[in-house]
């Protein structure tokens, strides 16, 4: 039960259904028309007063890169106006106890049903399990995983690591998934703990010495949230059965230090974000993993700020990146503007952003052993023309670029799938198959 879907099938149905029900019972509590000309319009104009202000401190605050759908604000102001009424029942003399009981109650299951309607929209949190973070199906912990020693095998020759491969006796077939605490010895970056997934070939006697795939989430978000939502670990192993348990080694560290925090992937007032990233992050994977040494079996790849990030990596720490997946990412790293973003971050200095912001970047320097892929849903206006002009900006520069627009929007079903769907132009650049 724990990994039913709550983003399709019957699920959000049902959930849709029962909250409908319970909104009724909480708006037919008395039928008297002092409750239908006082309570209730009083209720419903308190929710919107409240969304409409919510609405606006975050249009003003710019509290996040990414617009709000108006399903967010219509659930919000459900979820209000059953809260309201809820309490209006509860302060009502008269009231009978099983009413009282059964309000709270009825707007407990509308709230659920309300969230739920966003999360179907961005398809966030797909099971209860990811809801409530509890362990994954395939997750262990990290002190149990044999990191080192063992037989390596690696690519030679020029030739992929493919093609010296087979599989061995007893290889798993399916990968683990840990979370790790990747230390921030040269950035003083506070980031929290990340997750790493090893394909079958990792896991092995012998081991393959696979490529490596730093992977980004976007702002708000967390770590986990390429596993939840991304379903990382299932798109991993189906790519691993087709390729004799061969995939990349995935990191997914913590670019942003707290949810809702944004230090725009760079080194400024907000922290020391592109160090940990580019520094802090590839040393700890080199001193605890055996994989590819050369960065040329090295990609970063990220989802909306997480794509903005990743190219952002290319530009700025090539050496370190020279390939990258943008998926749904931003024209540049934003709180809402660049004055407020440049204010906030190098306290007015526009030279300092400009030295370090891919797009200038990419009008003074060229970039011929970096190449990327981007992706962005069809349905996405906001990104849509931001990342057509990021991918005419790269080629100019360049960078060899395959961009790829998908059916949707901005949200999990585009930015799993654009992942999914970069996976061969991965392991061909990252000299895993040919």
């Amino acid at each position: 039960m724990l990994d039913w879907s709550l983003v399709s099938g019957p699920i959000p149905i049902v959930l849709a259904v029962v909250g409908g029900v319970a909104m009724l019972v909480l708006l037919t509590y008395r039928p008297q028309r002092r409750w239908w000309y006082r309570a209730v319009p009083v209720v419903v104009l308190a929710a919107g007063l409240a969304v409409g202000a919510a609405a606006i401190m975050v249009a003003v605050a710019r509290l996040f890169p990414d617009p709000v759908p108006p399903i967010t604000w219509w659930s919000l102001g459900v979820a209000l106006v059953a809260i309201g009424l809820a309490t209006t029942t509860a302060a009502t003399r008269g009231a009978g106890r099983w009413r009282r009981a059964l309000a709270p109650l009825a707007a407990v299951v509308v709230v659920v049903a309300a969230a739920n309607q966003v999360n179907v929209y961005f398809a966030q949190f797909p099971t209860t399990r990811a809801v409530l973070g509890l362990p994954l199906p395939n997750q262990v912990e990290f002190t149990q995983l044999v990191l080192r020693p063992s037989t390596v095998l690696s690519r030679s020759g020029g030739q992929p690591l493919a093609a010296g491969w087979r599989a061995p006796a007893g290889m798993p077939a399916v990968g683990l998934v840990s979370q790790v605490v990747i230390p921030a010895r040269v950035s003083g970056f506070r980031a929290r703990p990340g997750w790493v997934y090893l394909p079958p070939a990792y896991l092995a006697t012998p081991r393959a010495r696979l490529p490596v795939l730093v992977l980004l989430h976007g702002q708000p978000g967390s770590p986990r949230d390429w596993l939840d939502g991304g379903h990382l670990a299932a798109m991993m192993d189906r790519f691993a059965a087709a390729h004799d348990g061969l995939a990349p080694v995935v990191v997914m560290p913590d670019p942003l230090g707290a949810a809702l925090a944004n230090p725009l992937c760079l080194d400024s007032r907000l922290g020391r974000a592109q160090t940990y990233l580019a520094v802090d992050v590839p040393a700890w994977i080199r001193a605890t993993f055996q994989v590819d040494p050369d960065p040329t079996g090295w990609a970063v790849a990220g989802l909306s700020e997480g794509g903005t990030c990743a190219l952002q990596l290319a530009v700025n720490a090539a050496q370190v990146y020279p390939s990258f997946v943008d998926i749904s990412g931003q024209v540049e790293p934003t709180l809402g503007d660049r004055r407020r973003t440049v204010g906030a971050a190098f306290g007015g200095d526009t030279a300092a952003f400009t030295a370090v912001n891919p797009l200038d970047v990419l009008v003074t320097r060229r970039f011929p052993a970096v190449a990327g892929v981007i992706v962005v849903g069809s349905a996405d206006r906001a990104y849509l023309p931001q990342t057509r002009q990021v991918a005419a900006a790269a080629r100019r520069a360049g960078i060899r670029i395959e961009y790829r627009e998908l059916p949707g929007g901005h949200d999990w079903r585009v930015w799993s799938a654009g992942l999914e769907t970069s996976l061969p132009w991965l392991a061909t650049r990252l000299h895993l198959t040919p």
